[in-house]
């Protein structure tokens, strides 16, 4: 699958199932603690009140076999993932939350800040994705970055 020919096309899909995903479970997640809320401004969250945590089993994959093909082939979700930042709904695998993850998730968030909105960020972050891949994307790379000890 040659995912610098399939993201014009595939853009508008990501970002209808990320939104959904988002509204989802900032419905039914929760806020952050006061030491998450110190967190995720330190890692520079300017309105950190807005997040929402929701605990999952397993991150949720798009029901579109495409995108979700996309997601895997770049390393975006899969089996080895533990956490998804989309705006300002962060979703973590059970067994999985700490200090050093979710800092790294409301690090995402300031990311989805500057840029204004998921369909805003999303074309960036996921050319980057596509140009580079996971682990070299300066996104991720800034969000490495900003993780906070979990001692």
């Amino acid at each position: 699958m040659d995912l610098q020919v399939l993201l014009p096309r595939l853009l508008p899909r990501a970002i209808a199932w990320a939104e959904a995903v988002a509204a989802d479970a900032a419905a039914r997640g929760r806020a952050l603690s006061a030491s998450g809320l110190a967190d995720a401004r330190a890692v520079g969250v300017q309105r950190p009140e807005n997040i929402r945590v929701l605990m999952v089993d397993r991150l949720p994959l798009p029901a579109d076999l495409e995108l979700q093909a996309a997601a895997v082939q770049t390393g975006l979700l899969g089996p080895t993932m533990s956490g998804l930042t989309l705006g300002y709904t962060i979703l973590i695998c059970h067994g999985h939350l700490s200090r050093r993850l979710l800092s790294h998730e409301c690090r995402h968030v300031a990311q989805y800040e500057q840029a204004g909105s998921i369909a805003s960020f999303l074309p960036t972050y996921l050319g980057a994705i596509v140009q580079v891949g996971y682990w070299n994307c300066p996104f991720e790379q800034d969000a490495r970055s900003h993780e906070l000890s979990d001692t």
